[in-house]
């Protein structure tokens, strides 16, 4: 089970919606919150039923600034307590499961607002002391070794944080894939490394997903990375289950499969002939999908760890151009047929 947010610096672009629907087809997440939509209800909610989720709630753009949006699936229960500019604050539950708190932030990015809000975030907990978790954009550095470039780290703006962190009684999530999450984009003594985005939880909620991890995916189309939960952390891969994909259907060897695999099964009990028939033809299916399209998912994980392994440290003129070219690539990549 996944939950995933994403600073995604205006949707409006459609390199953008094709990075949002492959990491949505990858990580399958039951609740994504995108903050910086900068986009109206009408538009986030044609981009919401391509995406396949099937519930939603907004905080409309003042103009072209801000805008929140919260998608979740329908095997997910999501009851909006409080909202704002900054935040949605919500009770939730997924599959059933017990309920928990998840609020989900963008922090003000003006240092004039940003005491402001996370004061009002202490007063938002200040009678929870339930399973609770806050997820988002933070819009503060706060620690040292959190920050690359740029003006030298300003401890008097984590402070505040830090007073969210103390009076809560907060734990932060460990993350996997990279230690920043935003990059100012340029290259050598220009670049700028952030981390940003980040998970915290109540001891209560972490008790009740004790083995959640969070992590990012590369940043595409904006300069935040997308943080995903996992709330039951990393699982080992066991069998995919099969899927027919309706795009198969454009395809001549997807019928010559099908009539293969459908052909009548020797020695085979008549009363079982069906299922016979039915198993033959999803592996037959299962092989050949496979083979036609595995390549996909092979090239997007090459490029990945391509992009990966130069982020993460200010680059070189070279290295930032090819990182860009890189993306440019990996966007172009189909990963839906993976």
């Amino acid at each position: 089970m996944a939950v995933m947010a994403w600073n995604v610096r205006g949707l409006g672009q459609q390199e953008t919606v094709r990075a949002l629907k492959n990491m949505i087809f990858k990580f399958k997440p039951r609740v994504v919150f995108l903050s910086e939509t900068k986009q109206k209800k009408r538009y986030l909610e044609k981009i919401r039923m391509k995406m396949k989720m099937h519930n939603s709630f907004y905080v409309e753009p003042i103009g072209k600034a801000g805008g929140l949006a919260l998608w979740w699936t329908n095997d997910t229960s999501v009851n909006v307590l409080n909202h704002g500019r900054n935040l949605i604050d919500t009770r939730l539950s997924i599959n059933g499961e017990e309920e928990w708190f998840g609020t989900f932030i963008y922090g003000p990015p003006y240092d004039a607002e940003k005491q402001h809000f996370w004061e009002s975030l202490i007063n938002l907990l200040s009678n929870m002391h339930e399973k609770w978790c806050i997820m988002g954009d933070s819009n503060i550095v706060a620690r040292a070794d959190e920050k690359v470039g740029g003006a030298p780290f300003d401890f008097s703006r984590a402070k505040w944080f830090y007073d969210v962190i103390n009076k809560c009684g907060l734990l932060e999530i460990p993350t996997k894939g990279g230690t920043f999450t935003w990059s100012n984009q340029r290259s050598q003594e220009d670049a700028i490394l952030e981390k940003l985005d980040r998970v915290l939880s109540s001891l209560e909620w972490n008790k009740l997903f004790p083995k959640a991890l969070a992590c990012l995916d590369v940043a595409i189309a904006s300069d935040h990375a997308p943080i995903i939960l996992l709330l039951q952390g990393l699982n080992k891969k066991g069998r995919r289950d099969f899927k027919f994909e309706s795009k198969w259907l454009l395809e001549e060897e997807c019928a010559r499969e099908v009539t293969e695999g459908w052909k009548p099964v020797q020695y085979a009990d008549s009363n079982n002939m069906f299922g016979r028939k039915m198993k033959r033809t999803r592996l037959k299916l299962s092989k050949w999908s496979k083979v036609k399209y595995g390549k996909n998912k092979k090239v997007a994980d090459e490029l990945i760890n391509k992009i990966k392994a130069l982020e993460g440290k200010p680059l070189s003129f070279t290295e930032a151009k090819e990182v860009k070219e890189l993306k440019k690539e990996l966007d172009k990549t189909d990963q839906h047929d993976m």
